[in-house]
């Protein structure tokens, strides 16, 4: 039998025609994000709220996607996002649900990619990189409509992505803007490559990578 895939393009987006739907599988408790489908706890680098989440069927591939958008701001404007997207096999029949590996936007402004047990049955695919927030982008629309300002800045991103075998794969992303840690760094790309990065660009970065190592090292994945 045929595979079932993450459909990458709709973790990508946060599609307009996907139903809005209340968070009634994930809660908050301070910095922990507490997930009952699949069961899992991770504790977050700040205290987050949730501003949309979504849920979308895909009968082809026998899976369901679930999407829950994450933002903290420092007055109207966002500094650290995390989006957590979760595909689910709906059918019991189907494959054990696989995802392709993470792939970086540009392979000079990544900075860690690897593969990652840490005394875990399960592997982690786990990559930090630079990127750009685009406030016109559609995924952010549901920011915006909350009043949330997304500065088009430089952002560094670090993902995490895991299967949860056999009805679950989960993708999270954790990006957090350049400008928001108290240092005087470049808007120019190419001070952000991974083989010159220096001065203040490299210290942000390395704060960044301490911060998001230390969140993918307290995920608790847990058994039913």
């Amino acid at each position: 039998m045929k595979k079932r895939f993450i459909p990458w393009m709709l973790l990508c987006l946060f599609s307009t025609l996907a139903t809005r739907v209340t968070a009634k599988d994930l809660e908050l408790q301070g910095r922990t994000l507490i997930s009952q489908k699949p069961p899992f706890t991770i504790n977050l680098p700040s205290e987050f709220r949730l501003v949309h989440s979504f849920t979308q069927d895909h009968p082809g591939a026998s899976s369901q996607t679930r999407g829950y958008l994450l933002v903290r701001t420092k007055g109207k404007e966002a500094e650290e996002m995390f989006i957590l997207q979760v595909s689910d096999r709906t059918n019991p029949q189907a494959e054990p649900m696989t995802a392709p590996p993470l792939k970086p936007y540009t392979e000079k402004r990544m900075y860690v990619h690897e593969k990652s047990m840490k005394g875990r049955d399960i592997p982690l695919d786990v990559m930090v990189q630079l990127m750009a927030w685009n406030p016109d982008a559609a995924s952010l629309e549901p920011v915006l409509k909350k009043g949330i300002v997304i500065p088009a800045h430089w952002a560094l991103q670090g993902q995490c992505l895991y299967l949860h075998p056999p009805d679950h794969a989960i993708l999270m992303r954790y990006s957090r803007d350049v400008t928001s840690f108290g240092l005087k760094v470049s808007e120019k790309g190419d001070s952000w490559n991974r083989d010159t990065l220096a001065g203040n660009e490299k210290k942000a970065y390395e704060m960044f990578r301490k911060t998001f190592l230390e969140m993918v090292d307290s995920l608790s994945i847990k058994s039913r």
